[in-house]
């Protein structure tokens, strides 16, 4: 009789682990999806022509703690060409050139070459003419987040759809003009997070790119503009620190393409891969051991914002970054 209330009980435990792997196999890959950690602010750190040789070389504190702490890569694979709007686009658009049709640095959103799939909306709700991206799907699926945008390049904010963002700034024209807009716009934008709070706020800062092309890459000019890179990135987060937000942050450290010589745009491993370093709340620590593309990037951000990317973004959330 034991015997037999044994085998009952053994067979019942079976079930229960059964059921148990049953239910993790078909809920779980969308539990992993269905929220981010609850954060309330998102800001990416773009710093063009930046490679890792970079900061693996240059004298960086600021990224040598934040590394200490975050999940990062250092092959982060970039779209072809590696030229700055394939590859920033790709960023915030979630998929490649292919898909989105910026594949050079020519490109202007009323004059697409190719038919695309799916189209992002303006801020008055009307359709973009361009691929959607994820100030704009931020915009659309929650009206009333702050979403703001400083770039030193002044050619970045053709990327995203009109009307998107509370706040966007251009370098100022002096300061880009001596490849010095860094300076004007890391106060704008610390200022402002310092201020505003913004749910999502995006920086990119140019300098790096301009020692590459002038200097050469893996030159100690090339280094020396690095650091000052890891400077801006400091006092950016001395702006969050100073608001009081910084536990509820987090902060995507990345970059466009490397370089090789004094230029970039083909696949050598130099071009290609780039930093793409994520801190904050709800991140893990250490370096990923899953590929990461590019594209990724925007998807992994909607994650983090609590929005849903559209279907036609073929990049993916590294949630192997994220705690979960």
């Amino acid at each position: 009789m034991n015997s037999v209330k044994r085998i009952a009980t053994s067979l019942r435990i079976e079930k229960s682990r059964i059921v148990n792997w049953l239910f993790l196999f078909v809920f779980f890959p969308f539990a992993v999806f269905a929220q981010a950690p609850a954060i309330k602010h998102v800001i990416v750190i773009g710093v063009d022509g930046m490679s890792p040789d970079g900061i693996q070389k240059a004298k960086t504190p600021i990224l040598d703690s934040i590394l200490k702490v975050a999940a990062y890569s250092w092959k982060c694979e970039a779209v072809l060409p590696t030229s700055s709007s394939p590859n920033w686009a790709s960023m915030i658009m979630g998929a490649g050139p292919d898909k989105h049709g910026v594949t050079s640095n020519a490109w202007q959103p009323h004059k697409q070459t190719i038919e695309l799939e799916c189209e992002g909306t303006k801020g008055n709700g009307k359709p973009s003419g361009m691929w959607p991206t994820v100030f704009g799907e931020l915009r659309r699926q929650k009206p009333d987040t702050k979403i703001a945008c400083f770039n030193d390049w002044l050619a970045f904010n053709r990327l995203f759809e009109k009307g998107v963002v509370n706040r966007q700034r251009d370098a100022i024209l002096l300061q880009a003009a001596s490849h010095h807009g860094y300076k004007g716009i890391t106060r704008m934008a610390s200022n402002y997070f310092k201020w505003k709070k913004p749910d999502f706020m995006f920086v990119h800062l140019d300098h790096v790119d301009h020692a590459g092309h002038h200097d050469g890459h893996g030159t100690q000019a090339y280094y020396d503009a690095v650091s000052v890179a890891d400077e801006m990135i400091g006092r950016i987060i001395n702006a969050v620190k100073a608001s009081g937000e910084l536990e509820h942050t987090v902060i995507l450290i990345t970059a466009d393409h490397g370089g090789i010589g004094h230029g970039h745009g083909g696949d050598t491993p130099e071009e290609r891969f780039v930093p793409w370093i994520l801190t904050g709340t709800g991140v893990v620590n250490g370096e990923l051991q899953v590929p990461v593309k590019t594209y990724d990037t925007a998807a992994t951000l909607a994650y983090l914002l609590g929005i849903k990317a559209p279907d036609c973004w073929v990049g993916r959330p590294v949630i192997a970054a994220i705690a979960q």
